[in-house]
């Protein structure tokens, strides 16, 4: 029975030591983003760790909802789990063409949820210049059949993530996706 407990109570201590270091290296991991990107509004473009694949790009805001997040470089799944990611495919942000960015339902774009038409999203770019957009349409669509145009007539900033927003099994087929256009 003594073994049994004792069992019982590493695995319950294993678990907590693996969530804390989790929740320590996403703070770390948020205060080394911010640092790059300081680096970055500097001149001095800066990967956030010495062996990071990515960096940030740009800053998205969306003042009627409380976003604000860092957008980095690519859209790996190694990225996503640090912040929304560029997809390379896409126009560069703050350009006159499509851009795209990419980011987890329940983390770094959970405020999609609360966005409206007509919000304000804000793309600020390291060397301080900003680029507004304003929000035309919010649709849920199959990833699977799922096209964005590569080229639009005016410049569009287009925000997709998972759906639905409080799925219980992550990773099915459901996307929402947010096309914003510059005003």
């Amino acid at each position: 029975m003594f073994v049994l407990i004792l069992a019982v109570a590493l695995a319950g201590a294993a678990s907590v030591a693996t969530g804390g270091w989790s929740y320590a290296k996403a703070i770390a991991g948020q205060w080394l983003l911010e640092r790059a990107w300081t680096k970055a509004r500097d001149g001095r473009p800066a990967r956030p760790w010495p062996w990071a694949d990515t960096r940030p790009l740009a800053r998205l805001t969306v003042p009627a909802v409380g976003g604000d997040v860092l957008v980095l470089e690519g859209a790996s799944g190694r990225t996503l789990a640090w912040g929304p990611g560029h997809l390379d495919a896409s126009a560069p942000l703050g350009s006159g063409g499509h851009a795209v960015v990419s980011a987890h339902r329940d983390t770094h774009f959970r405020f999609l949820r609360d966005i409206a038409i007509g919000d304000d999203i804000v793309v600020e770019l390291p060397d301080g210049a900003r680029r507004h957009f304003s929000v035309r349409r919010a649709y849920v669509a199959d990833a699977r059949t799922l096209e964005l145009p590569r080229t639009t007539p005016v410049p569009t900033l287009t925000l997709v993530t998972c759906w639905p927003f409080d799925a219980v099994v992550p990773g099915g087929p459901g996307r929402y996706v947010v096309v914003a256009e510059a005003r």
